[in-house]
């Protein structure tokens, strides 16, 4: 069964262990940055190639009281994932999915998609996540620590997490586990959600409304004509289903 991880923004408090043991973990170099001062503690700005998650910060009012929400964005390992589909019109292959954990990834391969093909895969995600390394060429984005996980380890950031903001197993677990949470994040705040949890192998118990966290808190529909006709086709492939077994 694939592996699922749920991370309760209730709980995090934006250490950022989870952004380095990533980085630590797969070996990547540091980013030149700069603080940017009144108005985030972000840093880097944005993902990229040398980080592959990332802790969101977002302030906004709320009844005259500053708000914090804190959102450690990665890759969502989608089920049905769009960056593959769209990859494979160009390299079968180059994107895979792993059959036991679920874990989408980025190979070598990757390196052979132009960079018109890349922008491509990029718009195809509702999550905005793929980055490309301008230097190799090769894709990247979260693995899902897939090498961790195949020899029974958690994946790094969810090791290292020291609220208990993240756990991670096999998914029917996490799904009990982020109802049983979002039942009693509840009683706290009244509009909490899991963000598409049906579809996506990293699923977020958002205590706000989406949009305060991050414009790709939840899916969004893609932008480009392509990917808006492959979007809608896959909304309607079930549909499809049920009528050829009627």
């Amino acid at each position: 069964m694939p592996k699922t991880f749920l991370i309760d923004t209730s709980r995090c408090t934006a250490c950022r262990g989870c952004q380095l043991a990533c980085k630590e973990w797969h070996g990547l170099p540091a980013n030149k940055t700069k603080q940017f001062g009144w108005g985030s503690h972000q840093n880097p700005q944005d993902l990229n190639p040398n980080n592959y998650k990332l802790v969101r910060f977002s302030e906004h009012l709320e009844d005259d009281v500053v708000r914090w929400n804190f959102f450690p964005d990665q890759c969502r390992h989608c089920e049905v994932a769009p960056c593959k589909e769209t990859g494979d019109l160009y390299r079968e292959g180059a994107i895979v999915q792993d059959e036991k954990t679920g874990a989408i990834l980025y190979t070598d391969g990757t390196r052979k998609f132009s960079k018109e093909q890349f922008e491509e895969i990029r718009e195809s995600c509702p999550y905005n996540i793929p980055r490309r390394n301008e230097k190799t060429g090769i894709l990247s984005k979260c693995t899902m620590c897939n090498d961790r996980v195949h020899k029974g380890m958690l994946p790094s950031c969810v090791k290292v997490c020291p609220t208990g903001a993240m756990a991670f197993g096999e998914r029917g677990e996490m799904l009990k586990l982020a109802e049983e949470r979002l039942a009693t994040v509840k009683k706290r705040f009244p509009n909490a959600m899991l963000a598409d949890p049906d579809d996506v192998m990293v699923i977020y118990l958002l205590t706000d409304a989406p949009e305060n966290y991050h414009s790709f808190a939840v899916a969004a529909a893609p932008q480009s004509t392509m990917d808006r006709k492959r979007f809608l086709a896959k909304l309607a492939r079930p549909v499809t289903r049920m009528t050829e077994k009627a």
